[in-house]
């Protein structure tokens, strides 16, 4: 049954971010200089593992492709939150809203099975290294990453065109800074019970399970070194898994602090605070953290450089 207060809603306001006007130029430039530092990281990081055939390993393939992620996943936010910041217009288009649901999804899974991917290569890496190279072939890699982009593309889609369906009231208000499938739901008039369920079901898929697996994966790591301990085996895992870890922690952290650990004083405050830490500055510190605590990383860097300045010579 049709509500009476139901209307065609043509867009959406934006109103997650309660910034005082005269700090209105300081934010904007923080969060611009934020972006950049996003972009020109992770197009680093790109970068390097395509110039430098030394990094043309399993690893670095999961690492670029999770570079590449990360700078789209902010990007899916960051400029249009800017471009209202700047133009004091928080609107954005209903149209619009859903391809920002769409496309963070797409992004948020790929970057929660890149780092379930990351853990199993050092699983590998550290309890079988003498079948390393026959596991992590670079074909079963480059399969793997085709199927975890379709899996990603075909569940936002999914959860998008879920969403399309939906009537919305009169209120169109987001509290938040971006438009996702979280927000679209509170405003529907219509009945969202297969969206919840669906939400439900794809959540434990996509979120849970990977987050599971990479527990997993580092219990079975740390018992195998406990097994030969050794100040060398320590030392290993902490230089080769270090990296993960920290990124682990920041992403999936935010996410149970957010979605599993409510609060009910200052809800709003805590989403989009909660939501700016793994949309702007978890992508924004993964290239400082693979970067500062990866040598491989840093040599490459330097070849690269100097094999610049030789062909300039």
């Amino acid at each position: 049954m049709i509500m009476k207060n139901q209307t065609v809603t043509t867009q959406f306001l934006l109103l997650g971010l309660h910034i005082l006007p005269e700090h209105q130029h300081l934010f904007y430039a923080l969060f611009l200089v934020m972006y950049l530092t996003t972009v020109l990281g992770n197009l680093l990081i790109i970068v390097l593992v395509q110039l430098d055939s030394h990094l043309h390993t399993p690893m670095y393939l999961f690492l670029s492709n999770l570079s590449f992620s990360d700078l789209c996943f902010s990007s899916v936010t960051m400029p249009k939150m800017l471009q209202n910041m700047q133009s004091q217009d928080p609107s954005i288009p209903y149209g619009g809203c859903l391809a920002q649901t769409y496309f963070f999804m797409v992004f948020g899974d790929m970057e929660s099975f890149l780092l379930t991917a990351m853990a199993y290569d050092r699983y590998v890496a550290i309890c079988f290294p003498l079948h390393y190279s026959s596991i992590m072939s670079l074909k079963f890699c480059a399969c793997l990453l085709l199927l975890l982009w379709m899996l990603t593309t075909s569940h936002a889609m999914m959860q998008t065109l879920l969403a399309a369906r939906l009537f919305f009231c009169e209120n169109n208000v987001i509290l938040n800074f971006f438009c996702d499938i979280f927000a679209l739901l509170k405003l529907a008039c219509s009945d969202t019970y297969i969206n919840d369920l669906m939400i439900l079901i794809m959540g434990g898929l996509f979120i849970i399970i990977p987050f599971l697996l990479i527990v997993m994966s580092y219990t079975r790591i740390i018992g195998s070194i406990l097994k030969v301990p050794s100040t060398q085996g320590i030392y290993k895992v902490f230089s080769t898994c270090g990296s993960h870890l920290s990124v682990v922690s920041l992403f999936y952290g935010t996410i149970i602090g957010l979605y599993l650990c409510p609060s009910a004083n200052n809800s709003t405050v805590k989403e989009t605070v909660m939501a700016m830490m793994y949309t702007v500055v978890t992508p924004m510190l993964n290239p400082f953290i693979y970067s500062l605590r990866n040598r491989d990383m840093k040599r490459a860097l330097i070849r690269v450089i100097c094999s610049k300045k030789i062909s300039l010579q």
